[in-house]
């Protein structure tokens, strides 16, 4: 869908069609106008299809030399439309280089306006015109299940189709706000989260349990009735019946009071006090709003952000922020005409939209809109209360999301795109944990995290892990690992449990497939689902560019080596690798600064520093005549006694 109205003047949808200004083409020079021969050469292409256009609603493609779709258009009236193109007056350098580039064009034509707008948008993500707005991240949107044909129901992330059996509820803006609130209904509603083959084979409770987010009913902990009616109240609570839940929660607890059964009192008022905590999250009170979208827009330095608030319920169910392409010189109101059409082509919108700014042909978008969702679609744009007290806030987010956009660097987001090209992930990450041992043959073990981000590494966010495991073999990296990761998600797990600690979107070990299997291992363990996981091994003869990538349930795979990614994925190896290997050496120092010395009864750090700087070393001090300890300042005849006896021994 581009900027243009049922009714679109020509300088409107022109605007769309320069938008990007001066740009870079994709042969990469700066578009400059072009030459008389080729507009002429141009507008005769669109003159020799005007013979045989008709005036009924459609949608149009302008055809580049190679075959490549330079623009989707869709029209009220196809001949008047295209028809526009023949002439040049007022016609930005843009379009006329997009009428120059023109050496064929295609029709399809539709029965009404509504067909052609709907059909537009599948176009334009379809081809991805160099001349249109593109909504470029748009991948799918992830949704709570609260999974069907099951005795015991999982609740759970999901993305993709909705064909598995059970009740959805979302959209969510991210992975990170499903795992949030998942994380925080689990302790109102322990419900297991794990999958039904790790269910099945459950022997015990796993830590879930330990840290009062499941009731274990793999191992019959609970009751099928009392399963049922938590998965009841969660269904509820996700509908929006928050306040029946307290009301039922608050009269079981004091019910158990009266029965003097106060654990299980003290279970209802931790429940009641996770509901409130998610209320507490939610800034307006939008009970009456029921399922609707804030979309808003701001622009910065030639680039626009649109920002998405998705409400369900009452509830926020997150934000996310797009930045599509070609958006220069367009107003906010033109971008947000062009996002509608592509943001809602594979989703359903909502009852009502909130807008930042009017856009035009609002009532053909409505249209459109409640066509393709099945029930009425209504768009606003406030001008005063709560709902545009909410919008001033989801543009203020916007400006906030585009400064921070630009004030990133360009090849760390070219990076980041392509990690996540090079790993199937569903978008760039934006938290990546890195892992490492390091030991010298199995002693002063430590293992070692680095963080990275969109804006390099977050070095006041690395961790060390002193190894503690005595059973562990000497040199055991496996085990190592195991033991760090163990401990490292153990404490995001109950850290989840009281708020809602930075969760990664990328695991990254240092080592190779065993490595990455005792990860997996430990997840499985654990109850953790949808963390992504890799592993980069050194490759042949340890040679820098050789790395091969592990990855679970893929192929092992190796990238050019001068691929940029490659150079990326070393760099937070070995900045892995450095924090290990200085971590390790800290303890190492540290252990033989604890000269022994120490072990002496009644040497403080005082007299240490006396011993050594008059002997040079502990081993000198060891072996010290008695005279000689006495020649020490701050070491009287008694003290030297003491000393020469522990380490000669008495008598």
């Amino acid at each position: 869908m581009t900027g243009s109205a049922n009714q679109s003047s020509e300088n409107s949808v022109e605007a769309v069609a320069g938008g990007a200004g001066d740009a870079v083409t994709k042969a990469g020079a700066r578009r400059k106008a072009p030459v008389g021969s080729a507009l002429e050469d141009g507008r005769q292409v669109i003159n020799d299809h005007l013979k045989t256009l008709p005036g009924r609603p459609g949608v149009y493609r302008m055809i580049g030399a190679d075959g490549t779709v330079l623009y989707v258009g869709k029209a009220k009236s196809l001949k008047k439309r295209v028809s526009s193109y023949t002439k040049f007056k007022g016609k930005s350098i843009r379009a006329l280089n997009l009428i120059a580039q023109t050496t064929d064009m295609e029709f399809i034509t539709t029965h009404t306006e509504v067909e052609a707008l709907l059909l537009e948008a599948n176009l334009i993500k379809q081809h991805k015109p160099p001349f249109n707005v593109l909504l470029r991240d748009d991948k799918s949107f992830p949704y709570i299940i609260i999974t069907g044909e099951h005795l015991w129901p999982q609740i759970a992330k999901h993305r993709g189709a909705r064909n598995l059996p059970g009740e959805y509820f979302g959209p969510f803006a991210s992975a990170l706000a499903v795992n949030n609130t998942i994380n925080t209904l689990q302790r109102a509603f322990p419900l297991r989260n794990c999958s039904d083959s790790v269910f099945a084979s459950r022997t015990r409770p796993c830590l879930q349990y330990q840290i009062k987010r499941c009731t274990a009913p793999c191992v019959g902990r609970i009751s099928e009735a009392d399963y049922a009616a938590d998965v009841a109240q969660a269904r509820d609570f996700l509908k929006g019946r928050s306040s029946r839940i307290q009301q039922a929660l608050s009269k079981r607890m004091h019910e158990a009071a009266e029965r003097q059964e106060y654990e299980a009192a003290a279970v209802f008022r931790d429940r009641i006090r996770a509901l409130s905590q998610i209320q507490s999250r939610q800034d307006i009170n939008l009970l009456k709003l029921g399922q609707a979208d804030v979309i808003a827009g701001h622009q910065e330095g030639g680039q626009t952000c649109i920002q998405v608030f998705f409400f369900r319920s009452g509830q926020n169910y997150g934000n996310r922020a797009y930045f599509p392409a070609n958006t220069r010189n367009l107003s906010v109101a033109e971008v947000l005409a062009a996002f509608l059409g592509q943001f809602y082509a594979r989703r359903t919108a909502p009852r009502r939209i909130l807008l930042s700014d009017a856009v035009e042909g609002q009532p053909l978008i409505e249209e459109a809109l409640s066509l393709q969702a099945g029930h009425a679609v209504r768009i606003e744009v406030p001008g005063r209360g709560k709902k545009y007290k909410l919008v001033q806030h989801c543009i203020a987010n916007a400006d906030d999301a585009l400064g921070r956009r630009l004030a990133e660097s360009a090849t760390q987001r070219r990076l980041l795109d392509g990690l996540a090209q090079v790993f199937g992930l569903e978008a760039a990450p934006a938290r990546i944990e890195v892992y490492d041992n390091s030991h010298t043959g199995g002693s002063q073990a430590v293992g070692a995290m680095i963080v990275a981000g969109q804006e390099g590494l977050i070095k006041n966010q690395y961790r060390k892990f002193n190894i503690k495991d005595s059973a562990l073999v000497p040199g055991d990296d496996y085990g190592m690992m195991r033991e760090v990761l163990s401990r490292r998600f153990s404490r995001l797990l109950r850290e989840n449990a009281e708020g809602d600690p930075p969760w990664p979107d990328l695991v990254l070990i240092d080592g190779g497939a065993g490595h990455l299997t005792a990860a997996q291992e430990v997840f499985a363990d654990l109850g953790l689902d949808g963390v992504e996981l890799a592993a980069i091994a050194k490759g042949r003869q340890r040679h820098a560019g050789r790395e091969v990538l592990h990855q679970p349930g893929r192929p092992a795979l190796t990238l050019e080596p001068r691929d940029p990614v490659l150079y990326f994925l070393q760099r937070l190896r070995d900045e892995a690798h450095r924090f290990a290997i200085g971590s390790h050496r800290a303890k190492r120092a540290q252990k033989l600064a604890r000269s022994i010395l120490d072990e002496v009864p009644g040497i403080g750090p005082r007299r240490k520093r006396a011993l050594l700087n008059h002997f040079g070393s502990a081993r000198a001090v060891a072996g010290a005549g008695l005279a000689d300890l006495e020649q020490v300042e701050g070491i009287s005849g008694t003290v030297a006694s003491a000393i020469y006896d522990h380490f000669h021994g008495e008598g």
